[in-house]
């Protein structure tokens, strides 16, 4: 933020809520999921403020931030402004991010892809209140990777991904996870369940994170699973031979065609104490059932 962006956000008067709800959707850079409109561009000053304030929003996941950005951008350059501060400073945020990939771990690593069950139908009976039930649900995760070794790769709408230099680590990761997230109470007493899949496999390390047929994998393999339920592939499963947690043991499900991907793979379910264990078969038509593995 320049100076002069920066003596904006002191000086901007704020909008009145009667005038604030008069603007057309199209006036606001931002809406979230909830319909929460964020950062008003109806005017030059509105606009030169939303560029000081950009950086203070929290964005859902990266894609609304980038229709943000370019609903912003688009309003500056109609109104004539040239916002060097901003771009400068979205500049050196993308520099970072390409420093945080390039010390993601490389060679044969471990995935961890998590999604919240349902959330469409969450979303709509919280409203408002379900990015707070989402954050406290990626901090979960967040937490107990981290405990365990593992390093977030990216968490965006309601799916985090992570990683692990050992594919045991990422078992006891995901077995903690589910307990913190079986325990807890959940606003208006609601039940919210998380799928978790787990692939090992080499990827390619890009200025933007992993690439490559794991991370498709690792993504299928989680979609592939129930609420509450956390899904291992047979490449984990070799990935963490003896060092598998003594605590767990791995129900073979059989081998599945995972939607999109050439090869089948072999699932096991992961149990331990303090997770269910009774779950309907992987879900279709991410995977389809080819064979029983002896």
């Amino acid at each position: 933020m320049s100076p002069a962006e920066a003596r904006l956000v002191v000086k901007m008067p704020k909008m009145k809520a009667s005038d604030r709800a008069k603007l057309p959707d199209r006036a606001f850079a931002y809406i979230d999921s909830s319909g929460n409109r964020r950062l008003p561009i109806n005017d030059e000053a509105h606009i030169r403020n939303a560029l000081a304030r950009f950086d203070r929003v929290k964005f859902e996941d990266e894609a609304a931030e980038e229709r943000a950005r370019k609903r912003l951008l688009n309003a500056a350059k109609k109104h004539g402004i040239v916002p060097v501060g901003f771009m400068t400073e979205q500049v050196r945020k993308a520099r970072t991010k390409s420093t945080g990939a390039a010390k993601l771990p490389r060679g044969s690593v471990t995935f961890l892809l998590t999604d919240i069950e349902n959330s469409t139908a969450l979303l709509e009976r919280l409203g408002r209140r379900y990015p707070r039930l989402r954050d406290e649900v990626q901090g979960i995760i967040r937490r107990t990777v981290a405990s365990h070794g593992g390093r977030e790769v990216d968490a965006r709408a309601d799916e985090f991904f992570a990683v692990f230099l050992n594919a045991a680590s990422a078992v006891e990761a995901a077995v903690a996870a589910q307990r913190l997230l079986g325990t807890t109470s959940w606003p208006g007493g609601i039940e919210c369940r998380v799928r978790m899949g787990i692939h090992s496999g080499r990827a390619t390390v890009t200025e933007t994170g992993y690439v490559g047929l794991p991370v498709h994998t690792a993504a299928r393999v989680s979609s592939s699973a129930n609420g509450g339920q956390i899904l291992i592939s047979g490449e984990a499963r070799r990935a963490a031979g003896r060092e598998m947690p003594s605590e767990v043991s791995l129900r073979n499900l059989g081998r599945f065609q995972l939607r999109g991907l050439t090869r089948s793979h072999a699932l096991f379910q992961v149990e331990a104490a303090g997770l269910a264990c009774e779950f309907p078969p992987p879900r279709r038509p991410m995977a389809t059932p080819v064979a029983r593995i002896d």
